[in-house]
Parts: C-alpha cells; structure tokens; sequence
C-alpha cells in the first residue's frame, strides 16, 4: 500500500484541505456513474433522440415543460463558460499551471456555446427538467475545477509534471469532438429533421466517437491539473457517456435495419 501511495504522491498533488471539493468530488463521481447505469438502463436525460422519452421510451407529459433544442443547450453551456471567464477577472495572478486549467475549461465551453450557434443542426427539443440538472452539473464542475487549482498556489509540483502531455491530450479531444460534431451537422440539409447513419472519421468504428473525443478532454485537464477532483469527475463522465453511447447504439440498431453490426458504441474494436 505504502508503495501504491508513493507512486501517487509522484503523479498528484496532495488533496486539498476543503471540505467542499472533497464533497464535490465524490458528488461527480457518484452522480455521473449513477446516469451512465441509468442510460444502460433505459432511464434517458431528455436530450437529443431521447428528448421526448421518459425512462420507459414513452412521450414526455404534458405538464413538462420543453425548450428548443437551441434554448436548451445554450442553458446547458453559457452558464460554466461564464463561470470560466469570470474566473479571470477574479483570480489574475496565479502560475501557468492555473492558467493553462482555466483556460481549457473556458475554452472547452465556449466551444460548446460556439457550436450550439453556429453548427448544430436540430430536429427535436428538450425537457427543461433534464436541461437543469445538465448545465447545474457542468457549472458546478467548471467552478470545482477552477476553485480547485486555485488552492494548489503555493503548493510544489508533483516529481513527474505531466501539465504539457495534458495540454497535448486536450487539443486531440477538443480537436476531434469538433471534427465529428461538424460530421453530424452536415449530415442534414437546412431542411431536413431526421436522422441518418454517420460516416466519415471514427464513425465507421464507433458511433459515438465525439464522446471518446469529449473524455479526452477531460482527461486532458486531469493531466494539466494533477489533483483529484478532475480525475473523479472525468471518470464520472466516462462512466456516463459509456451509457449513452451504449443507448445510443441500441437506438440506431432499432431505428435502421441496415445499422453496420460491426460499429461499437464508444471505443472501436472493444465497445
């Protein structure tokens, strides 16, 4: 054990005396890992093509509310981008370390805003419900993130320093989610609502490799962080898209007879 904890001590920066990322952290993990069992399980968040389904594939209530699928993802996003960009303003004289975290999270973000108005193409809604816990979570996540990397001022580095090796690995994520996102989006012309089997890049392996992509920006700001909290939240993440692609592969092979049996959910060759 001892062995175990000295490699860490190589890798991570000593957790932080606050009670709140420590809750923050168990939190993510926790409540990431649980949505990701309830995708394996049929119990969908209202977005995307299960945006008027509840958790037994049958249509939303009436009572609940719905948004644009613009509207929504725009609630999902805006909030932690701002939340980013505000950080600045806030925290301008820390170490590289902090800025180049800020910076990823803000820009991953702004990303996401900037492709909700200018590359997304829509064809359903979404629950308000669902757009609530979506954008309470990633705003929580980004100001965890942030407020996490601040208490590390001060602090040595780790002995092995990987914050660069992350830098490398967020632009392969954020580069390659955008990629395929742009693939989505062209699939439909500025009339057409429906759905079609994707090709082009890891399409033909995976069905969702933007979310492969979207892990590993996270995995990315885990390596340019090196503390817990990032880390607990990207296997949260992983463990929830994990779910959805699964959810989502289940729902193209129902949807279309000719779907490529040999296409995995997330990682080619293996799921």
């Amino acid at each position: 054990m001892s062995m175990v904890i000295s490699l860490f001590d190589k890798f991570l920066f000593p957790p932080p005396p606050s009670m709140f990322i420590t809750t923050m952290s168990v939190i993510s993990l926790v409540s990431l890992a649980n949505s990701g069992l309830s995708e394996l399980r049929g119990k969908h968040l209202g977005y995307s093509k299960f945006w008027n389904a509840d958790s037994q594939n049958k249509p939303v209530k009436k009572e609940s509310t719905k948004l644009s699928s613009r509207t929504g993802m725009l609630l999902l996003y805006t909030p932690a981008f701002l939340a980013g960009a505000i950080s600045f303003w806030l925290c301008p004289n820390h170490d590289f370390r902090f800025l180049l975290v800020n910076s990823a999270v803000t820009f991953h973000f702004f990303k996401r805003v900037f492709e909700v108005l200018f590359v997304h193409k829509y064809s359903g809604g979404m629950v308000l419900d669902s757009a609530i816990v979506i954008s309470l979570s990633y705003t929580l996540s980004a100001v965890s993130m942030i407020y996490n990397q601040h208490l590390m001022q001060g602090i040595p580095d780790p002995q092995i320093d990987l914050k660069l090796v992350g830098g490398a690995v967020f632009l392969v994520g954020i580069v390659g989610n955008f990629y395929h996102h742009c693939i989505l989006s062209n699939l439909r012309g500025k009339s057409d609502k429906g759905y079609k089997i994707p090709t082009g890049g890891l399409f033909g392996l995976v069905i969702c490799p933007h979310y492969l992509f979207e892990i590993l920006i996270f995995v990315g700001i885990s390596l340019m962080s090196q503390t817990l909290y990032p880390i607990a939240f990207t296997a949260g993440t992983a463990c929830y898209l994990t779910g959805r692609s699964y959810a989502t592969r289940k729902w193209y092979l129902s949807k279309f007879e000719n779907f490529p049996k040999h296409i995995k959910a997330l990682v080619p060759f293996v799921f």
